[in-house]
């Protein structure tokens, strides 16, 4: 069965966002926990979360996925950006347990001339600090285009963060279509070898969500501009492929597209669930 959902606005609360799913058919979504540039959380309602709580279970709305702001940079070269990094996360992660048994995705971040492994270290040092043995979320590393210093543009260095993180039960991986496609794996031609490379890097055990974006740019650029479903260089038909695929089917899949409003994912969750392969 397919999971498919998208990103929604977060400043009206948790069940205006359960609500907003259901009119377009999903059965997913992801939000930002914050402003997506930083600064402080929105308050959150309990009685707000009581409601979707019982929205999500009548309208078949499964695991969702909080998304960390972009200023989050764990491996920054200025102490100030390493300390929000903390502090946002560890803030982000003690309000994901009033929706507990979810996912909470981050940037892994860019090392900005430090280098790769001192990246992958102040990373697994923040999580190290971070994660706790009884939270109920899940917290996932989204692997990136790799473009300029980012780290995560490869599935080695993903699988090297998790190596040092000491409570590895916490740790999970989103896999994004427009980042590993921009990044120079060729999943239009060779998805099996993809996922296979996955597997034996890292472990699709650990393969948690998906962000479902066609990509703007050819194989290997290394530019991160996503594009709608069918409308970029990846195409309709990959994507179908991939979210039908029998090692990935039933995870959650968010569309991260340049859509102008929700009708606009509405569109493209009909249009991938009706596609027959």
């Amino acid at each position: 069965m397919l999971n498919l959902g998208c990103h929604l606005t977060s400043s009206k609360g948790y069940e205006n966002m359960a609500k907003e799913a259901i009119k377009i058919g999903a059965t997913t979504f992801q939000f930002f926990t914050r402003n997506p540039r930083g600064g402080k959380a929105k308050e959150i309602n309990p009685e707000d979360v009581a409601r979707y709580h019982e929205l999500a279970r009548t309208g078949g709305i499964g695991k969702i996925v909080a998304h960390a702001p972009y200023t989050l940079n764990p491996c920054s070269g200025e102490q100030k950006t390493r300390d929000f990094a903390y502090i946002a996360m560890k803030d982000d992660l003690a309000r994901m347990e009033y929706t507990p048994g979810n996912y909470y995705n981050f940037h892994p971040g860019s090392h900005v001339g430090q280098g790769t492994e001192a990246g992958i270290q102040m990373i697994a040092d923040l999580l190290n600090r971070i994660l706790k043995p009884e939270q109920t979320t899940t917290v996932l590393l989204e692997t990136m285009a790799g473009k300029g210093s980012e780290i995560g543009g490869r599935f080695e260095e993903l699988a090297a963060i998790i190596e040092k993180v000491q409570l590895t039960d916490k740790i999970g991986v989103c896999l994004d279509t427009c980042h590993v496609h921009d990044g120079g794996y060729d999943i239009i031609n060779d998805l099996e070898g993809v996922l296979d490379r996955f597997d034996n890097i890292i472990g699709l055990n650990r393969l948690k969500t998906i962000h479902i974006n066609d990509s703007m740019n050819p194989m290997g650029a290394h530019k991160d501009r996503h594009a709608c479903i069918g409308q970029g260089y990846i195409g309709t038909e990959t994507i179908a492929k991939i979210i039908n695929h029998p090692k990935l089917c039933g995870l959650p899949c968010i569309l991260e597209t340049p859509q102008p409003d929700l009708d606009g994912y509405a569109q493209e969750i009909k249009m991938l669930k009706e596609i027959k392969l």
